[in-house]
């Protein structure tokens, strides 16, 4: 407990000149005993030894001690269960507070201070900074975040996941930022970088190896549970928490990351290098930026691709929203390659579809000439269908039509009057109508339809009812048949039945 040196004085005063003693002071100055000895031990005078009173505990002392030394980890509750099998009969808490004491302490260990050469290392790892919507959706906001070791500099970029695409190209763009790539990289054992590791046996994520490999870079992951060995970065994560993201406002993650990089390259960078007072980080980073390996030619390729299945509609589903896609590719297995802003769709080495990335839940993201197309085609679908029941109907529709649309009458108009007609009075009328139309230079659906109620009333037959069929039915043409066959049934019976 620290005191005043106000009351450090009042101690040493009481004692020495009042001659109170030590538990007289500690009362009246409303501290602990304790404070008092230590106060008076720097002052010079001897630490008064004071008598233990006896303990209900201390009969089961040795049994303590040694459970302890065999099991260090052993909870006070345990132990005071087992005690109490024992006879104790004292209550838990100051049981504990004993326990708190006689528990072997753990070493505590020391760190050497890391120093690292310029341009030799950066150490690379994530922060998470909550949630935030788009639309219905809600994405993690994740802080990729490299720092290299001797100057400080801080690289800061932000996405919506720490998927392996997005930890690759914030690689690519910390180099980038640099225009330089350090020889180490230092990282957690965080799955993007580590699948498995035995020991002193690492497996490498491959994609990280690939990345190494274009930028000649050097992974090492840091020891199991010596998180002060990549230390850097992690201070750096707390200072970003702090003085760049606390309170901070910003529209999209575009907005944000045009923040960060400002604030990357004025507040970070103007702050002391902490391994160099003299120097801000910006003046280290001049220094250790020559120092860094050049970066290669091209650009390592960060791309999602992913396998997907297009099923009875034209659409594809890649990351929680569907892109259209054209309908003649349905029920096809396609590949989608995306970024941060577009979305390809392919088909083996063919571009089917391009469209802007939603980072929402559920959408529909189109292209106008895909719904086009599907509609375009389920339209010459019916009208193909329509005169192919026409065309069943009477042999001569084609010879109609082709003089209907001479004389400018619109096709898929004519089709369909004709197929309501043919559905209103049957084939045998329409087929004659549609003679009859061609004969008297009438080759158009008000011409049949006259022809049509014209015989109707010659035949003294009330007019057609109409009968609704389903549409699927309507392409169906069923061939009449002929009544006489009935008739040779009918008359074999009665025959057999004189026989008998």
């Amino acid at each position: 407990m620290a005191i005043s040196l106000d009351k450090e004085s009042q101690i040493l005063r009481y004692h020495f000149v009042e001659k109170w003693k030590v538990g007289t002071i500690a009362t009246q100055l409303g501290v602990h005993h304790s404070v008092v000895d230590r106060v008076l031990s720097q002052a010079g005078r001897p630490k008064v030894e004071r008598s233990i009173r006896p303990s209900m505990i201390d009969p089961y002392l040795p049994f303590i001690l040694k459970t302890l030394e065999q099991y260090p980890k052993l909870t006070a509750a345990r132990l005071f269960e087992m005690v109490k099998v024992r006879g104790y009969s004292g209550g838990p808490s100051l049981f504990r507070q004993r326990i708190s004491e006689l528990r072997p302490r753990k070493q505590p260990e020391a760190f050497l201070r890391l120093k690292t050469l310029p341009g030799e290392e950066a150490q690379v790892d994530w922060g998470h900074f909550g949630h935030v919507m788009i639309g219905k959706a809600k994405r993690p906001l994740m802080a990729f975040v490299m720092v290299l070791s001797w100057s400080r500099k801080i690289f800061l970029q932000f996405y919506f996941n720490q998927q392996m695409e997005s930890f690759l190209r914030g690689h690519v763009a910390a180099f980038t930022a640099w225009q330089g790539v350090p020889k180490i990289l230092l990282y957690d054992n965080l799955k993007s970088a580590v699948l498995e590791r035995q020991g002193e046996v690492i497996r490498f994520h491959p994609m990280l190896i690939q990345l190494s490999a274009h930028y000649r870079f050097e992974a090492h992951p840091v020891a199991v549970a010596r998180g002060n060995e990549k230390g850097r970065v992690e201070r750096a994560i707390r200072y970003i928490r702090d003085n760049f993201f606390a309170a901070r406002q910003w529209k999209d993650i575009d907005d944000l990351n045009a923040q960060a990089n400002d604030w990357c390259q004025g507040v970070s960078g103007d702050r002391i290098c902490p391994g160099s007072p003299s120097m801000t980080v910006k003046q280290a980073y001049q220094q250790e930026q020559t120092c860094l390996l050049n970066l290669p030619g091209d650009h390592f390729q960060t791309h999602e691709l992913v396998r997907v299945t297009a099923r009875k509609t034209p659409y594809v589903r890649f990351d929680l929203n569907d892109y259209s896609i054209p309908h003649t590719h349905v029920q096809k297995v396609l590949t989608v390659s995306a970024n941060l802003t577009c979305v390809r769709i392919l088909d083996g080495q063919d571009t089917l579809a391009e469209h802007p990335r939603s980072f929402d839940k559920g959408q529909q993201v189109e292209q106008q000439t895909h719904i086009d197309a599907l509609w375009q085609s389920k339209v010459e679908a019916k009208r193909t269908r329509g005169h192919n029941r026409l065309s069943h109907a009477s042999p001569l529709l084609d010879d109609l039509l082709n003089q209907s649309v001479e004389r400018g009458h619109v096709l898929k108009t004519t089709i369909k009057l004709l197929i309501e007609l043919l559905d209103r009075y049957g084939q045998r009328e329409f087929q004659i109508a549609i003679e009859e139309a061609i004969k008297a230079l009438s080759p158009y659906p008000e011409g049949v339809r006259q022809i049509l109620e014209r015989r109707c009333d010659e035949q003294n037959k009330p007019p057609p009812i109409a009968v609704s069929v389903p549409e699927k039915a309507k392409h169906y043409s069923v061939k009449p048949a002929q009544l006489s066959d009935y008739d040779k049934l009918s008359n074999q019976g009665e025959n057999h039945d004189n026989e008998q």
